[in-house]
């Protein structure tokens, strides 16, 4: 009787008030003990089973012990290419950032070191103002989009549509139109025009007008063709079918140093060749991996990754790819219990 009390107790401070960090870790320990279950870095957590995707010698990520006293149940994690990670405390707000076994903070909101991270305050971030103005390859040429890698220069183009580099850095594929009718400006023009006729013979010619005037830029800027979408890269031989690629995306982390086009239930080359053919259970897998012999693949969803087999692990996060001493691997993170810590294994894929 006392503990069902205590566990409704619990239930209407979670939903009938705006729930602040020490209600909410007051309502973990009242629904913790009417359930059983031990708080997260308690002694009683550490004897916890370690999960099934530990491997023989894990690597230390984060140790939430030591001077930090971290709960695991309180914190968010995020990830850079670089292999660091951001981690925040959500009852303090602070930040603390973990790179090649070394820690540093506590850092607080608006710190420039908190750059390039995902799960930081929206208010920290930069706003983007136009389209790809946070890309380091694609600049402003006039009203028209340029791309600039590997030191050399691609376009300009009146559209990009799609944008991808390897984790490498050292290929990229984009979707780009040569020249669009009209461009953002001078739709919004157009539209205020016409929405300010006065009559109907003034919107009509306004409307015929302006329907000669796009013709007219579509053959001066090379006809029908160069308002087609075609591909952009420095990868040899690549090519680009609209109708095989079926709306699908450029992707450059499904598989390591590749982009690859992901088709719905299918996974396109840039040579529009069908690399694998995903089973029902993946097709719009957010996560997907290829291994580096397109043999099979794997995709990750709330915390298990199951593999085209039908093999799965579970109690997983942030996974990535790494090369070590030429082995491609799956890296992959998980909780502790028995050390109270972040640890990291990587699965030759």
């Amino acid at each position: 009787m006392k503990k069902s009390i205590l566990f409704l107790l619990a239930i209407c401070l979670l939903f009938g008030n705006p729930v602040n960090a020490q209600l909410s870790r007051f309502v973990n320990k009242v629904t913790n003990d009417v359930l059983g279950k031990p708080e997260t870095g308690s002694t009683t957590a550490k004897q916890q089973p370690e999960p099934k995707c530990a491997c023989d010698q894990p690597e230390l990520i984060f140790d939430l012990e030591g001077n930090l006293k971290l709960i695991y149940s309180e914190i968010t994690i995020s990830m850079k290419d670089d292999g660091s990670i951001l981690v925040k405390d959500q009852v303090t707000s602070n930040y603390y950032i973990a790179k090649d076994g070394a820690t540093e903070g506590p850092i607080k909101a608006g710190d420039s070191r908190l750059a390039g991270f995902d799960n930081v305050d929206d208010n920290d971030k930069p706003k983007e103002t136009t389209m790809w103005a946070n890309n380091e390859y694609i600049s402003k040429s006039g009203e028209k989009y340029l791309i600039k890698f590997g030191g050399k220069s691609y376009g300009p183009y009146g559209e990009i549509n799609e944008f991808q580099v390897t984790k490498s850095k050292d290929k990229f594929a984009a979707i780009v139109t040569e020249n669009v009718i009209v461009n953002e400006a001078e739709a919004k023009k157009m539209e205020e025009a016409i929405k300010n006729a006065k009559t109907d013979q003034e919107r009509m010619d306004l409307s015929m007008k302006y329907s000669q005037m796009m013709m007219q830029k579509m053959q001066q800027g090379g006809g029908p063709n160069s308002l087609t979408p075609k591909i952009v890269t420095n990868i040899p031989n690549s090519t680009y079918d609209m109708m095989k690629a079926a709306g699908g995306k450029l992707n450059g982390n499904i598989k390591f140093d590749d982009i690859l086009i992901i088709s719905f239930d299918k996974i396109i080359d840039l040579q529009m060749k069908t690399v694998l053919t995903l089973k029902q259970d993946a097709i719009g897998a957010k996560d997907l991996f290829v291994n580096t012999s397109n043999t099979k693949y794997a995709f990750y969803n709330y915390g298990t990754l199951t593999f085209s087999d039908g093999t799965t692990m579970s109690d997983m996060f942030n996974l990535r790819w790494v090369k070590v001493n030429g082995q491609v691997s799956l890296a992959y993170m998980y909780y502790s219990p028995k050390r109270n810590a972040i640890m990291q294994c990587k699965l030759a894929f």
